[in-house]
């Protein structure tokens, strides 16, 4: 007999922002009625998802007819892994499709992405503040923004009506991630953006920063954004969640520039006797830095992303941290890679 319980399909459950948003699931007030199932593409993984509860299946973003089984078979789909895979997306509006026609039932699609950025390397701020409670602003983003080619084809589902779709698009998110996922050892702990800038200042001796570091971008602690999937979810249920065109989240709780995180960061390699007493201003990273092997994407941090979260804001989403705690966090990512990576 077919289960009763609300199914659940989550992929990106080992990720950052995935890890979060199964552990608040399984904190959810809906949890006991609910049924799990992870996309698992690590087999030693698989009895820590049992000892929580949560059912696994064995594969990766590629196998398009798993996917699209998977989802036919859920009533709720977060897709929390790799915002660029069109097939993986492809497969998964596919399974939705096939429910929607076999049962009559418009299945739930929260997915994640983020599409704001531009080419300033570090050398402006633009003036644009993209605001997620404006649609029309937000159709004229470019397609050819980072991640746009998948959210139009989330919108697209939508708008056919076979879906309801959400997209949650979080802005830098930071802190090192803790709770019973990442003691298990299924959940990756660490963010990429702030971690990616200390590893290149730790391997040249001092902090750096894409060009003058005046670009802006929006930030959100970890726990935060776990909050905002949870009072999405819960507007979802109620019928509360615009969706569709009306359904872009941005998660944001303050802005930053990013020559600020680079002064904090000078700061503690000052301190921990990284850099020499006068090397505590940051300066430009230069080819080399960008040359080095696993900082090809440094550049990208030179980017301007501005936004306001006030549709989140809308349904009740209270983010706790701001921008002052994520400066304060910079030295514990400083301490963390000098233990863990550098050794020191």
């Amino acid at each position: 007999m077919a289960s009763t319980k609300t199914q659940i399909f989550i992929t990106g459950a080992t990720g950052y922002i995935g890890g979060v948003v199964l552990e608040r699931l399984l904190e959810h007030r809906t949890a006991p009625d609910s049924e799990i199932t992870a996309l698992v593409r690590d087999p030693a993984k698989v009895a820590q998802f049992a000892s929580i509860g949560v059912k696994t299946v064995l594969g990766s973003l590629e196998d398009g007819a798993l996917l699209e089984r998977l989802a036919s078979k859920s009533d709720v789909v977060f897709a929390c892994a790799d915002a660029d895979h069109v097939g993986a997306c492809k497969a998964i509006l596919r399974g939705l499709k096939k429910r929607h026609e076999v049962t009559g039932a418009v299945p739930i699609l929260v997915h994640t992405a983020s599409v704001l950025t531009d080419d300033a390397k570090g050398m402006y701020a633009y003036d644009t503040i993209w605001d997620d409670m404006n649609p029309d602003q937000l159709e004229t983003l470019p397609d050819t923004q980072p991640h746009r080619n998948v959210d139009l084809l989330v919108l697209a589902a939508d708008k056919q009506g076979y879906a309801r779709t959400h997209i949650v698009l979080p802005s830098n998110i930071y802190d090192i991630a803790t709770g019973p996922l990442v003691d298990l050892g299924i959940q990756n702990p660490r963010s990429r953006q702030i971690p990616r800038l200390v590893g290149a200042s730790i391997a040249r001796e001092r902090a750096g920063m894409v060009g003058l570091g005046l670009n802006k971008w929006p930030n959100v602690h970890i726990d935060d954004i776990g909050d905002l999937y949870m009072v999405l979810y819960d507007a979802i249920r109620d019928g509360r969640a615009g969706h569709g065109r009306e359904g872009l989240y941005f998660g944001e709780s303050g802005e930053h520039a990013l020559r600020a995180i680079s002064e904090r960061i000078g700061e503690a390699l000052v301190e921990l006797g990284v850099s020499p007493p006068d090397a505590r201003t940051p300066t430009s990273f230069d080819e080399a830095d960008y040359a080095r092997p696993g900082y090809e994407q440094l550049l990208s941090l030179g980017t301007n992303s501005r936004c306001k979260a006030n549709r989140a804001g809308a349904l009740g989403w209270q983010p706790r941290y701001t921008t002052e705690d994520m400066l304060e966090s910079v030295r514990g990512e400083v301490v963390w890679q000098l233990t863990h990576v550098a050794g020191v």
